[in-house]
């Protein structure tokens, strides 16, 4: 059977001009090695295609990727701007074991788990420490998980229904500015810090779409970039993401679990140029976590002092 980092290496050297994100390999995968992709589809685990794409995408990134790179070093990568670019070197020998697409068998102590084998189905919660170690490694920002159940609670049952966010971020854009640069903007009332919200969810299909949308609007708007995320999504719905981010502006990001670097952006969220102070307060007076989120942004503002331990990123 064709092993997955097979299957990388032997679908980018029989397209040497093409480029490929994990999920454009992954629906080329099936065209190309039915049999071997046979079973997978009888897995009652995929209700769809999109469902296997997703999963044969994950497959293909992380330790599958460099299982091919050490392999055959024509197989290259493109991390920025997201998702990973994946290309053939042409300029680069290639090996006869390439080219009479024999393969060394993997090493049956290694760790990549090459024979295809599912990737593990994680829960909302294991979710968001790999959503903060992506976007701090990603894009900066600095994190920190809201956990609903801190919440006071006073306006009764059902009272604090979509407030809460599950992660929520701090970008200072002026980290790389001088020092004369810093204080001068501290002074005035032009901003240098954006802010940022997350409602994460396993996946989104037509039964869930429009709730976790709407939810991702309730408890994220009042920020600067608001974004609803998913490890996958039914290919019937992107259309409706698309006309609902048109009218909201909260943007949609797809975290790739197995390979975070493959993550990215499906739809951008619109900025707000202005914080929804409002919204702020309310979220602010119900749970300790927002509270101290919102102290550690106006230390910040205020001093420019970061104290990392006081985040989770």
């Amino acid at each position: 059977m064709t092993t997955r980092v097979q299957m990388i290496i032997e679908t980018l050297r029989d397209n040497p001009k093409r480029t490929f994100t994990a999920r454009e390999m992954a629906e080329l995968f099936i065209e190309r090695y039915p049999n071997e992709i046979k079973e997978k589809q009888k897995n009652p685990r995929y209700r769809n295609h999109n469902e296997l794409i997703a999963q044969l995408a994950a497959e293909i990134g992380g330790e599958r990727t460099q299982a091919a790179k050490n392999q055959c070093k024509n197989i290259a990568t493109k991390d920025k701007p997201r998702p990973r670019l994946y290309h053939w070197l042409e300029d680069v020998t290639i090996p006869d074991a390439i080219n009479s697409t024999t393969f060394e068998k993997p090493n049956v102590h290694s760790s990549i788990g090459d024979s295809g084998t599912d990737v593990p189905i994680l829960s909302e919660q294991e979710l968001y420490p790999l959503l903060i170690k992506f976007l701090a490694e990603d894009t900066g920002l600095f994190c920190k998980r809201i956990d609903e159940r801190k919440s006071r609670n006073t306006q009764g049952a059902g009272g604090n229904h979509w407030l809460h966010p599950d992660i929520v971020a701090l970008e200072t854009l002026d980290k790389n500015w001088s020092s004369v640069v810093r204080d001068c903007v501290r002074n005035s009332n032009d901003a240098f810090v954006r802010l940022w919200s997350f409602e994460v969810k396993k996946d989104l299909n037509k039964g869930n779409v429009r709730k976790s949308f709407f939810q991702a609007v309730s408890n994220s708007s009042w920020a600067n970039y608001a974004y609803l995320v998913a490890t996958g999504l039914d290919s019937a719905v992107e259309g409706e993401l698309q006309m609902l981010a048109g009218l909201h502006g909260v943007g949609v990001l797809i975290l790739n679990t197995q390979s975070l670097f493959d993550s990215q952006i499906l739809i951008p969220a619109r900025e707000r140029n202005n914080i929804d102070w409002l919204s702020v307060n309310r979220i602010t007076e119900e749970n300790k976590d927002f509270d101290s989120f919102i102290d550690q942004v106006g230390i910040y503002i205020q001093t420019g002092r970061i104290t990392k331990s006081l985040w989770n990123s």
